[in-house]
């Protein structure tokens, strides 16, 4: 019995091992074949140094090294910005000939007849023996910064300040092509400054700046960023007055040939050298004035942290000298949330303005119109007064004074400021003519305008004006030419001229 049982456990045993023997053998052939197979599906490349990141115990540094780009990566993507630039650069100079382009165009050089002595502003009238006139001086009282200016007959001789006071004509501020200009606004770029102080009246801070060479600037300081709009919410009265917008339109109209806005040029000015330290106002770093709006701590000017950006425009001729006189615009906002202006409610209102003097005879109305383009290619609603010089009675060019609350918004254009062409549909031939040539794609006014802009010093801090603003200058210009032309299918109907034949003027 006891021998039956240890044979039937015998062979058992047997029967276990040979049971395990044949699964080792059999696991043994199955993990050899499974030895050769892949253990991960395969990746894509970035897969794989994702995954050898994962695997690997880098310290902080390799990490960083793996993370960077490869060199080729690196030069690929400077070669992209290097080629943007180049881009760039190639466009700013197509739009510079351009613009070179327009100012040689026959429309902006008509030869001028001889001015007559009584349509100049000044005249220099030496108070010394003939003898002595090839030699003149202004010496200052004080001597305090102030340089002796010397000068001779010549006019070359004079500071460009002067300069440009004595080619104030009854048509126009300056030439076409004026020599003086690039000297003049280099000046007021770079100049040495003498003294500052607030210029009383207005609604918001302005500074008369003083150079060694006697000449004066007034300055606007900076009071918001170029690509920010005009808040929807503030009525066109209260909007701030901007800096880039009282240089862009000196260039604006110029391009437009009219040059009826005083030279403007940008510029940074230390607002503890420039402004503080040579002041006899009360000042700081961050300072403010006192005037109707926007001067007050609320609305403190600051420098970023010392420099303040800024529009630097000359200064007309002294009042003592040449008088101007202020005319309230036909065509005058009532300023009231409430109340509208006769213009806004009469459709035939313009009949009434032809008949009040100076618009009745003339060339005053169509130098209205042209100041109206103007504004409305700027969006400026801000135009209650425009001014003249005195000495010439009705018959010169309006000053385009105050520009600072153009180019507020680029989204949205205002119909109403062309009303009074609209209203009145008279237009001088050579500003239509001109406007057709700005709409043309050899002379594309958004193109000009951003050249000439880029003329600016501080263009190198950053373009004065968008691109949505650039683009808003074409569209409107479109508006522009299109209600001429309205306006010449309605005179056909009823047999009037739309157009002001000025070329006959100058002949």
């Amino acid at each position: 019995m006891t021998r039956r049982m240890y044979r039937r456990s015998r062979t058992i045993c047997l029967s276990l091992a040979l049971i395990t023997v044949f699964l080792h053998l059999l696991l043994g052939i199955v993990s050899f074949s499974i030895h050769h197979l892949p253990c991960d599906p395969p990746l894509p490349t970035r897969t794989h140094v994702l995954r050898d990141l994962v695997r690997t115990d880098y310290t902080k540094e390799e990490i960083r090294g793996l993370a960077d780009p490869p060199t080729d990566a690196k030069q690929s993507d400077s070669s992209y910005k290097d080629a943007k630039k180049d881009s760039k650069n190639k466009s700013l100079e197509s739009d510079l000939l351009k613009l070179r382009a327009l100012f040689d165009h026959p429309l902006y050089t008509i030869p001028r007849p001889t001015i007559p002595e009584d349509d100049w502003l000044l005249r220099v009238k030496p108070k010394v023996k003939a003898s002595e006139r090839s030699s003149l001086m202004w010496v200052s009282e004080s001597q305090d910064g102030y340089e002796d200016v010397q000068w001779n007959s010549s006019s070359t001789s004079h500071p460009p300040w002067l300069r440009f006071h004595l080619g104030i004509t009854r048509w126009e501020l300056y030439l076409h092509l004026d020599p003086n200009l690039e000297l003049l606004t280099q000046q007021l770029a770079t100049h040495r400054i003498l003294s500052s102080v607030q210029k009383s009246g207005g609604t918001q801070l302005k500074l008369v700046m003083s150079f060694p060479n006697y000449g004066q600037a007034l300055f606007k300081p900076m009071k918001q960023e170029r690509h920010e709009e005009t808040n929807y919410n503030l009525y066109y009265f209260s909007d701030f007055e901007r800096h880039n917008a009282e240089i862009s339109a000196f260039h604006l109209d110029r391009i437009l040939g009219y040059r009826r806005v005083p030279p403007v040029v940008g510029r940074l000015v230390d607002v503890v050298k420039e402004i503080k330290d040579v002041t006899t106002d009360l000042g700081n770093v961050c300072f403010y004035g006192q005037c109707s709006y926007y001067c007050s701590t609320e609305h403190a000017v600051c420098g970023r942290p010392r420099y303040l950006e800024g529009s630097m425009a000359v200064m007309l001729p002294d009042r003592s000298l040449a008088t101007r006189r202020s005319w309230r615009s036909p065509w005058r906002r009532s300023y009231s949330r409430s109340k509208l202006a006769k213009w806004e409610t009469d459709p035939d209102y313009c009949s009434t303005v032809k008949k009040t003097p100076p618009y009745d005879k003339g060339t005053r109305l169509v130098d209205f119109m042209d100041m109206v383009i103007l504004d409305f290619l700027m969006s400026n609603l801000d135009r209650h007064h425009y001014e003249t010089f005195e000495k010439f009675g009705n018959n010169t060019f309006l000053l385009h004074l105050d520009n600072g609350r153009a180019f507020g918004r680029h989204s949205k254009d205002e119909p109403s400021i062309l009303t009074p062409l609209t209203q009145c549909c008279r237009i001088r031939r050579s500003t239509w003519l001109r406007l057709r040539l700005l709409a043309s794609p050899q002379y594309h006014i958004s193109d000009v305008m951003r050249a000439s802009l880029s003329l600016d010093p501080l263009h190198k801090v950053a373009p004065l004006l968008a691109e949505p603003h650039l683009a808003a200058l074409s569209r409107r210009l479109n508006t522009v030419l299109e209600t001429v032309r309205r306006c010449q299918e309605q005179q056909k109907e009823n047999g009037g001229s739309v157009i002001y034949d000025d070329f006959a003027d100058l002949k």
